[in-house]
C-alpha cells in the first residue's frame, strides 16, 4: 500500500500548494513585517512558528476528515461539495478585495526569537480561516471511495506544511526588495489575486462538475 496519490493528483496538489503559499496574505505579512522591523532571524522564527501551526492544522483536519469518512462516506462527500462553495467564495473575495499584504514600516522592537516563534504560532492557530481552508482544500484531492483516504489526507496536509519553509525563506532573506517590489507593482499584486482566484475556482468547478455527472 502507498499513501501517495496518483502522480497527476500529487502534481496538481503540489502546484496548488506552491501558488497558495506564495500568494500574499496574513502569514506573509507577518513574516515580512517581522523581518523588516526586527531582522531576518526574527522573520524566520515567526515563519517556523506559523509552520508549526500549519502542522497542527494539517493533523487536526486530516484526523477529523478521516473520522468523518469512516463514519459516513456520504457525509464526507457533502463536506467536499460544501468546500467547493467555500473555495469559490475565496476566489470571489480575492478578485473583489485583493491580496492582504499590507506592510507598515515600524521601529524595530526588542523581541526574542522565542517570542517571534510564539507570535507566528499563535497567529496561525487562532486564524479560523486556516481551519476552514484545510477542511475544504484537502478533501479535493481524495476520493471518498479510496480505502487509503485517511492516510492520504494526513500525508497531503503534512506535505503542505513542509513546503512552506523552502518557499517562504527566500522571501524573508530578500524581504526589503520583495516588499518594495510588491508595493511598487499593483499589476503583480493583481496577478497573484487572479491566479489564486482562478485556482480556487478551478477546484470548485472540477468538483461540482464531477458531482453533476
Amino acid at each position: 500500500m502507498t499513501i501517495l496519490p496518483e502522480p497527476a493528483i500529487l502534481a496538481a496538489f503540489v502546484l496548488a500548494s506552491v501558488i497558495l503559499i506564495i500568494t500574499p496574505g496574513p502569514d506573509m505579512t507577518l513574516f515580512l513585517g517581522q523581518t523588516i522591523n526586527g531582522g531576518r532571524a526574527r522573520g524566520l522564527a515567526s515563519m517556523f512558528g506559523a509552520t508549526a501551526g500549519l502542522l497542527v492544522h494539517s493533523m487536526l483536519a486530516a484526523f477529523g476528515l478521516s473520522a468523518l469518512l469512516v463514519a459516513s462516506a456520504t457525509a464526507f462527500t457533502v463536506i467536499k461539495v460544501a468546500g467547493a462553495g467555500y473555495l469559490l467564495w475565496l476566489a470571489l473575495q480575492a478578485i473583489r478585495h485583493g491580496s492582504s499584504l499590507s506592510l507598515k514600516p515600524g521601529v524595530p522592537s526588542h523581541l526574542s526569537l522565542r517570542r517571534a516563534f510564539a507570535i507566528g504560532l499563535g497567529v496561525n492557530l487562532l486564524n479560523p480561516k486556516i481551519v476552514m481552508f484545510f477542511l475544504t482544500f484537502l478533501p479535493q484531492f481524495v476520493s471518498a471511495s479510496d480505502p487509503d483516504a485517511p492516510a492520504r489526507l494526513l500525508m497531503l496536509g503534512l506535505l503542505y506544511a513542509l513546503l512552506t519553509p523552502p518557499l517562504c525563506a527566500p522571501m524573508i532573506l530578500g524581504a526589503e526588495r520583495f516588499a518594495a517590489a510588491m508595493r511598487a507593482s499593483p499589476r503583480m499584486m493583481r496577478a497573484f489575486d487572479w491566479t489564486f482566484a482562478g485556482l480556487m475556482g478551478a477546484f470548485a468547478a472540477r468538483l461540482l462538475f464531477a458531482r453533476a455527472n
